[in-house]
């Protein structure tokens, strides 16, 4: 089924008052165009979802359980743990337009997400790179730059411009390997001919920044895990070096070929709307 969130939203606001004329109101549509997406919607399923009888809508019992399916339902969602930074907000605003929707989130490093990806243990998964070895369906819904960043104090904070190659002295402190940060952070360096110096490997990014801050090394971290203002929140900078920020991206995938219920497909219709007030 390929509905948008908007779609669904409509027929919710159909089942809720029973006539196309208050499902456009709701929408703030007219209501030939809310005709025209209810038909797109029963067309999309397959089946009849509601009839005409005495100049009211009745929902049939397709109608009525997908309606439920919008209501009421359980989303199991396993992400890898830099998404931890942004994905509270959006399932808080998911929640609060579908209080009986119940969320099962698993955080996990990309290893984690993997395993029950492997599994098939959850509905949505949330990273960004993606295996090549499953066959799932990808959908790109946000950027996920990655930037260099160090202490305070550190000797480059005044340079507008800095070459990758002045970062040879360096120490750095990187994500532990096999995490998408990591094999990002690696392909980078390998294009760009540079061998870092490495002290520390650390398994998350709240290490990793107190780290930087101690004045242990620099490192090459996700733009979402710094916040609006790295200095005063963690004590330290991003540093303009060339090449960086690093170009990624954040995925939600499936398996290929699974069904998603009413929920998941909300949820992903959702991301995909919500994180554009994120980038």
């Amino acid at each position: 089924m390929n509905v948008s969130f908007r779609q669904l939203r409509l027929f919710l606001a159909l089942a809720e008052t029973g006539t196309v004329s208050g499902a456009a109101r709701v929408m703030h549509v007219t209501q030939p165009t809310a005709s025209m997406q209810l038909r797109e919607i029963t067309e999309a399923v397959g089946l009849p979802l509601y009839e005409l009888i005495a100049r009211r809508i009745h929902l049939t019992d397709a109608g009525v359980e997908l309606a439920k399916g919008l209501t009421r339902g359980y989303l199991r969602l396993a992400v890898v743990s830099t998404a931890q930074y942004f994905i509270p907000r959006l399932l808080g605003s998911l929640c609060a337009s579908h209080p009986n929707i119940d969320v099962a989130l698993q955080v996990l490093n990309r290893d984690g997400v993997l395993a029950r990806m492997r599994e098939n243990q959850d509905d949505l998964y949330i990273m960004s790179m993606p295996p090549t070895d499953i066959a799932l369906e990808d959908r790109v819904f946000m950027s996920n730059p990655l930037v260099v960043i160090a202490p305070l104090n550190h000797r480059m904070v005044a340079r507008k411009t800095i070459a990758l190659r002045d970062l040879r002295e360096d120490l750095f402190i990187l994500r532990e390997r096999g995490s998408g940060t990591r094999m990002a952070v690696d392909a980078h360096f390998k294009g760009a001919k540079f061998k870092p110096a490495v002290r520390l490997e650390l398994g998350s990014n709240e290490a990793i920044r107190e780290a930087v801050a101690a004045g242990l090394g620099v490192s090459v971290v996700s733009a979402h895990a710094l916040g609006p203002n790295p200095k005063t929140q963690h004590r330290v900078t991003v540093l303009p070096v060339e090449g960086f920020p690093v170009p990624s991206q954040w995925h939600i995938v499936w398996h290929k070929g699974k069904r998603l219920s009413p929920v998941a497909q909300v949820f992903g219709r959702h991301l995909e709307t919500q994180a554009r007030g994120l980038r």
